[in-house]
């Protein structure tokens, strides 16, 4: 096979290098493209595109195949911690128990967030939604932390990626607070990284905080299974606002803005309110089944089927054992879960479904856990986030430690050619 690829057009014709990844991908590397031919490519969206070399995910859409630094996902969601996939992302192996030990205890030691965050907290409303002020915390750590990374220093840039991974849990936990009217919480240094995100976000002023194994089990495997998934929207973003040489905390909050939208990482959002407009309206899920399958009807069915996976979800596989657990230890008589366990039953049985491999994805049941753990639904993006974080800073820190050229896509002018100016008392 040719390690080049040739474009011919009006007669001329051009060799690109042909270049294979890791788990043998090919990719046609066009670098030279526009100063050979004076041409450029045009993809919306960025579909047959790759933006960059990485050595931190691969996926395998049709496949149903995602790892992390070559890990499987099922293996880490079985066998390691959420910190210890946050270190294997960020420094490319998982860790020894003294470098984890140490990892933890750097991050506990930069937990404290400056009080005068708590300002800009209480300039919110109430009614803001959650990711926007997360989006506008994060960002706002710059004013508290204005020295700019020293890529060039691992010190400099350990410190960073340890304070950033201890801050950020802290504003996650203050905007749910915030929003559910609860005063703020710094958390135990004595609890495990997991535990103490949820015990921030949780215990209530009058009450002792109870751990529950099952709970944090399930929100452990929530954020790993969401830590990094290659060059998504966000993840794009924030590699893409990061080559302009911004800092790594402005660059995370551009990722949040982008996560935001119901495309992406809203879209476990979009699946409660989905459900319950279904529990408003009756909570018949077979009529909502039917419409579904009617290419007539607006309605889509959240949650189900994937982008990228063309097959099921393997992230979803494994979180439904876990919400089952939490449902079953929980106990609780929720109508919109009544409503979400019947759609699962019926998309999983249904010949339309199957055929077309519309299987529920990682949203429908993450969704399902935050429901059941009491996060409000404007929260479940949040919780995204603080999966994604050390995807984010990976991906970052590769990036910048690459010295990747700022990112800078070009166009195809289709607007109007060259007129002359008139003047306003002529048009």
């Amino acid at each position: 096979m040719s390690d080049k690829a040739t474009l011919e057009y009006n007669g001329e014709k051009y060799e690109f290098p042909v270049i294979k990844g890791s788990e043998d991908e090919l990719a046609i590397d066009i670098k030279t493209l526009r100063g050979v031919s004076g041409m450029t490519t045009i993809d919306p969206g960025y579909k047959n595109t790759g933006s960059c070399e990485s050595a931190i995910t691969f996926l395998d859409g049709e496949k149903g195949i995602l790892r992390y630094r070559g890990y499987s996902i099922e293996e880490l969601a079985d066998k390691a911690d959420f910190l210890e996939v946050a270190y294997l992302l960020i420094f490319g192996e998982l860790p020894n128990s003294e470098q984890l030990a140490a990892f933890h205890t750097d991050i506990k030691a930069e937990s404290m967030v400056d009080e005068e965050m708590k300002k800009i907290l209480d300039g919110f409303p109430k009614s803001a939604h959650p990711m926007g002020v997360l989006s506008s915390l994060t960002s706002a750590l710059i004013a508290f932390n204005p020295t700019s990374v020293n890529v060039s220093s691992e010190k400099d840039m350990y410190e960073a990626i340890v304070r950033i991974l201890a801050k950020f849990p802290v504003l996650v936990a203050w905007t749910m607070r915030k929003k559910k009217g609860l005063p703020l919480d710094y958390g135990d240094d004595t609890l495990g990284y997991v535990e103490n995100i949820h015990k921030m976000m949780f215990k209530k002023p009058h009450q002792e905080y109870k751990k529950n194994d099952i709970v944090i089990n399930a929100l452990d495997q929530l954020l790993i299974l969401h830590a990094d998934h290659e060059q998504n929207c966000s993840t794009s973003t924030v590699r893409i606002v990061g080559s302009s040489h911004a800092g790594l905390f402005a660059s995370l909050s551009a990722g949040i803005s982008a996560l935001w939208g119901p495309l992406h990482g809203g879209a476990n959002q979009a699946v409660l309110e989905m459900l319950q407009a279904i529990e408003d309206d009756g909570g018949d899920t077979k009529k909502y089944m039917a419409k579904a399958k009617d290419k007539s009807d607006p309605f889509r069915l959240m949650g189900f089927g994937h982008r990228v996976y063309k097959n099921f979800d393997p992230r979803a596989k494994i979180i439904k054992k876990a919400a089952d657990e939490v449902l079953a230890d929980l106990g609780i008589d929720d109508p919109i879960l009544a409503i979400a366990k019947g759609l699962e039953k019926e998309a999983l049985e249904d010949e339309y479904f199957v055929k077309r491999k519309l299987y529920p994805n990682v949203d429908f049941y993450s969704g399902i856990i935050y429901r059941a753990l009491g996060i409000p639904t404007e929260m479940f993006t949040v919780m995204f986030a603080l999966g994604r974080l050390p995807g984010w800073i990976a991906q970052w820190r590769e990036m910048r430690l690459r010295n990747e050229p700022i990112g800078r896509p070009r166009q195809v002018y289709i607007g109007e050619n060259s007129r002359p100016f008139v003047a306003v008392a002529e048009r």
